[in-house]
């Protein structure tokens, strides 16, 4: 017979997999409220009762950005193996992976982990019925700081990690994708490749220093979108950070600054010999900082160029008109550091030097000129008229707010947005692209075609 809390954990596994919707439509703001704890750790809440659920995003400047380049991938594997185990303390018995799983099953409830290049998070989905919520706050809170780091998963991982890694060498989107990454970032550890050998020099008490530096309460940065109120929500962050360190930040050594990307000095280009029946290519060159005062005019602009699908510029210039590819994209990656710009194409190796050609040439002019106002407003209406796609579930929500949380953007950016790209012009377009794109300058990566 189930007990009650298993009972509401089902209902709780039913609604998740039926998806958690807010009425953006009967929604005239998207409030968002900010406070920092005592501790110092960052708050920012969006309510959203419609659905008796909350998610949590925890976020910690301790992604991959801070990996030595000879334990590349040390962020990640932390992230990953935390969700391995707990360790025992006084009061609660050691959990091993198989009892965590059993665990936030009975609960109904989802916790995870991972890194990326800026920063490591920390998840948490659950029900707000607090027969099932304290539950899931508690566990959350002792996984994400006791973690138990056992040697002996690790050494099971790692070897698995090692063979994933050797069958990606086979897979042309993989070496393409690193040989870009180089060539981009150079020795910024945004370029950082995990290599079976950077694997290998890691350690479980790597990981557990690691933890130790990068996951302090006073940090942290929480976003919560669900059924919960600021004093509920208030609640939680210091129940899910009470059991990390409390050391105020103050007295804590500062992180150490990493450097920025350093500009191209000039074109590169670089092939690669594969058997392959379609040759890749890779254009591109570091973009811009997520904090850019021209990331609205870029962002549109770049739908025109690239990012609009069969509407933009490059796929009319490639493929409609020339039958060069089936597909190319233009996007940019922005960061705490300049993510990339990048230019990605497939085709038939016979017609790669075309192909390059022409899409290096509607980027420089595209620099050069700007868009047309036609192309302005097609670009407008697309990106206005499916703003509601960006934020039609507590999950998206959540992306969003965590995204303000972690860049520092003002509260009112979701309730602006549409307003902001509805005031780009073309020559704000013309002027951000000319600042920010070199394209005598850019690198470009051919996968399995002949010179």
């Amino acid at each position: 017979m189930m007990t009650a809390a298993k009972t509401i954990a089902a209902r709780a596994l039913f609604v998740c997999a039926a998806g958690l919707f807010v009425h953006i439509s009967a929604l005239a703001a998207i409030p968002v409220q900010h406070w920092t704890q005592p501790g110092g750790a960052q708050v920012y809440l969006i309510e959203s009762p419609a659905i008796a659920m909350v998610d949590v995003q925890i976020d910690f400047d301790a992604g991959s950005r801070r990996d030595p380049p000879e334990q590349a991938g040390l962020a990640s594997m932390t992230a990953e193996l935390l969700e391995k185990g707990v360790r025992a303390s006084t009061a609660e018995p050691a959990l091993d992976e198989n009892a965590l799983g059993e665990a936030w099953a009975d609960l109904g409830a989802q916790f995870g982990a991972g890194a990326t290049s800026d920063r490591m998070s920390f998840s948490l989905r659950s029900l707000t019925d607090p027969a099932l919520l304290d539950k899931a706050v508690a566990l959350a809170a002792r996984e994400m700081a006791e973690p138990a780091y056992p040697d002996a998963v690790w050494q099971r991982e790692r070897q698995r990690l090692q063979a994933a890694l050797k069958e990606s060498y086979t897979r042309p989107g993989s070496v393409i994708g690193r040989a870009y990454a180089q060539a981009v970032y150079g020795t910024h550890p945004y370029g950082y490749e995990m290599t079976e050998a950077t694997l290998g020099r890691i350690n479980v008490q790597d990981m557990q220093a690691a933890h130790a530096a990068g996951v302090h309460a006073c940090r942290a940065r929480i976003s919560m979108v669900g059924a919960v109120s600021r004093a509920q929500a208030d609640a939680m962050a210091t129940r899910l950070l009470s059991r990390l360190p409390q050391t105020p930040c103050a007295s804590l050594p500062p992180l150490p600054s990493v450097p920025e990307v350093e500009p191209l000095a000039q074109a590169q280009e670089k092939l690669i010999p594969f058997d392959a029946a379609q040759a890749h290519v890779l254009i591109g060159q570091p973009g811009f900082r997520r904090a850019d005062p021209d990331y609205f005019p870029l962002i549109v602009g770049n739908y025109i160029l690239g990012g609009g699908g069969f509407v933009s510029r490059l796929t009319a210039e490639v493929r409609e008109k020339r039958g060069l590819t089936y597909g190319i994209s233009s996007s940019f990656s922005p960061g705490l550091h300049a993510g990339s710009f990048s230019v990605g194409l497939q085709t038939r190796p016979d017609q790669t030097a075309q192909a390059v050609q022409i899409a290096r040439q509607v980027v420089k002019d595209f620099v050069a000129v700007g868009p047309t106002e036609a192309e302005l407003k097609a670009a407008k209406d697309n990106l206005i008229g499916g703003f509601a796609l960006r934020i039609d579930s507590n999950g998206k929500l959540l992306g969003n707010l965590a995204g303000i949380a972690w860049n520092k953007l003002p509260l009112d950016y979701l309730d602006t947005w549409t307003q902001q790209v509805e005031k780009v012009t073309t020559a704000d377009i013309k002027a951000a692209f000319e600042r920010k794109l070199q394209p005598d300058k850019m690198v470009t990566v051919i996968l399995g075609a002949a010179k």
